[in-house]
């Protein structure tokens, strides 16, 4: 599990293997995202910024609002979890980004999400 704390908030992230979704030179990975508000005020998850690096460095960039479908409110508590994937067309690679959040006083920040390694089950761990 991977794990990142901005102000008082914690993003953790599993990726899996998906074995039954993988072959002809296409691997997939699902990941379940947990977001976690310690804070005192609540949030709202506003929109989402990956860098996915595949095993040759290729880096590609994906932008957009909420998260499957959804644009959560965490009051202070409370969590929201998601599961997303991610094809590659190497069999590792890496994925990090941010959330941009937005406190009931209409203040926006970005909280991190953590890198993650996408490799193998039984692949040697590489730092793509």
């Amino acid at each position: 599990m991977y794990r990142a704390r901005t102000r008082s908030i914690e993003v953790t992230v599993e990726p899996s293997y998906v074995e039954a979704e993988s072959g002809n030179g296409r691997y997939f990975w699902s990941y379940t995202i947990h977001i976690k508000n310690g804070g005192e005020e609540a949030v709202q998850l506003r929109s989402r910024h990956w860098r996915i690096t595949d095993g040759n460095g290729r880096t590609e960039e994906v932008k957009g609002a909420g998260v499957v479908g959804k644009q959560p409110v965490l009051k202070p508590g409370q969590s929201f979890s998601y599961t997303s994937g991610c094809p590659l067309t190497t069999p590792s690679g890496i994925m990090a980004g941010t959330y941009q959040v937005e406190t009931d006083g209409g203040e926006r920040f970005n909280i991190a999400i953590p890198a993650f390694s996408l490799d193998l089950p039984d692949a040697p761990r590489t730092i793509n």
